[in-house]
């Protein structure tokens, strides 16, 4: 197939009534199909079900430590629910901090802590005239609209296939004292799917830094979430805190994840992992904030989830509903767009996304000639700082939540309005 950048004005125009008339037969059908967000679907949502069902009785309620987790007390967590989030932490249960039902809600605080009090003897990051930030590109919205809501000033740097351009981290880091953090989500990133390299964690670990108080933001949210069984065909990653204690850094890092996408995202349990006087100051600002948290939800997770290969029993059920839908996405981008040219996607290992990269300038129409047939696409520019995508390219797509036949839909939607927004540009 000739790329559509080769063909002639007038090859162009006769495929551009072409796909004129595809796009106006999925307007015809009413869709209505969702691929906006990372949500679990119905199908995932009822494998934890049984989770509602494990505390029935008043001895149930018991930790085994003897704590009656109805009422009040126990800051940090109980402790089987510490162990249980230190195998998704990858660390141990003493530097572990157990909370609510949202990690990001963790995240969104612990910059707050800074800026409000600073950290380990810091000054706080508001009395500063400036406070930067470096952000992995494209990554998760969320997080930039954390540091955007503080007025942090964000930092775009490009992801590779190993993680972020660690010349460039390294160069931002050590030249501006107002840097103090940088997003990472580590493992089967977001939107990208891409897997740290152990060189990369430890670029990160030991880098110079010329804030004493920079802070690396570990968001391990797709730590568990394997596409595949086999070991071979899953990714492994290094542990940041450790690779910080053998730098000399061991107060870098913080290190986040949660059963959102495990077992309810309503309604799962949180936790944070960092170094020993991060969690004591922690705990000594939390102490104003919290008398503890949900107890009983905590209860639930450990009788349910158990255990690291409970855990990953239950992950394994998952990843057989997930790994059809990805499979699916990525033979549709194959046999849709092959030839097109200047098209460019992911094809991951795990997580829940896959990043689709369209004609430079044109994602934003893709999105919009989507949203006018019926399929709901995360907005352009969403994967970048401030919503802005210097290329107009990047397109997250979130597989998870339709059923495989309106995903098959959706996605013939997606391939047509690539198309008619690249041959719409090719023509201008």
């Amino acid at each position: 197939m000739t790329a559509y950048a080769e063909r002639a004005a007038e090859e162009l125009s006769e495929l551009k009534a072409s796909l004129e008339r595809e796009h106006a037969a999925f307007k015809a059908q009413g869709l209505a199909l969702n691929m906006a967000r990372g949500k679990p679907s119905k199908a995932q949502l009822d494998l934890s079900m049984p989770l509602l069902e494990t505390l029935t009785t008043l001895e149930a309620c018991t930790a085994l430590d003897g704590t009656d987790a109805r009422n009040y007390g126990v800051l940090d967590g109980l402790p089987e629910a510490k162990a249980l989030m230190a195998t998704m932490l990858d660390d141990q249960p003493e530097n572990v901090i157990v909370f609510g039902n949202a990690s990001l809600n963790v995240m969104y605080d612990t910059v707050a802590r800074c800026w409000m009090f600073g950290t380990l003897g810091s000054a706080p990051w508001c009395s500063l005239d400036r406070v930067a930030w470096i952000c992995p590109t494209p990554g998760y919205d969320r997080h930039f609209g954390v540091t955007e809501a503080f007025g942090i000033e964000m930092i775009p740097v490009p992801m590779t296939e190993d993680g972020p351009d660690m010349d460039e981290v390294e160069r931002i880091a050590a030249s501006d004292a107002a840097v103090k953090g940088i997003w990472c989500v580590p493992k089967y990133s977001n939107p990208g799917g891409v897997t740290y390299s152990d060189e990369v964690v430890r670029r990160l670990a030991s880098m110079t830094c010329a804030a004493a108080d920079f802070r690396i933001f570990w968001d391990n949210a797709y730590g568990m979430h394997h596409l595949f069984e086999a070991a071979d065909e899953q990714d492994h990653l290094l542990d940041i805190a450790r690779a910080c204690a053998e730098a000399g850094n061991p107060d870098r890092c913080f290190k986040f994840a949660s059963t959102s996408k495990v077992t309810f995202p309503g309604a799962g349990i949180s936790a944070m992992a960092a170094s020993p006087a991060n969690i004591a100051e922690v705990k000594r600002c939390m102490g104003a904030q919290t008398i503890g948290h949900d107890k009983l939800n905590q209860l639930r997770h450990v009788r349910f989830l158990r255990d690291a290969e409970g855990l990953a029993e239950h992950m394994r059920k998952h990843a057989a509903i997930l790994r059809p839908k990805f499979q699916l996405v990525v033979r549709k981008l194959e046999e849709g767009l092959a030839g097109v040219g200047e098209c460019a996607w992911s094809n991951p290992r795990g997580g829940y996304f896959v990043s689709f990269d369209a004609p430079e300038g044109t994602a934003a129409r893709a999105v919009e000639l989507a949203k006018e047939a019926g399929v709901t696409m995360t907005g352009a520019g969403a994967t970048y700082p401030y919503g802005r995508d210097p290329r107009d390219s990047n397109i997250r797509i979130a597989p998870s939540l339709p059923p495989l036949e309106e995903l098959d839909q959706a996605m013939d939607v997606f391939v047509c309005c690539v198309k008619l927004a690249y041959v719409e540009k090719l023509l201008r």
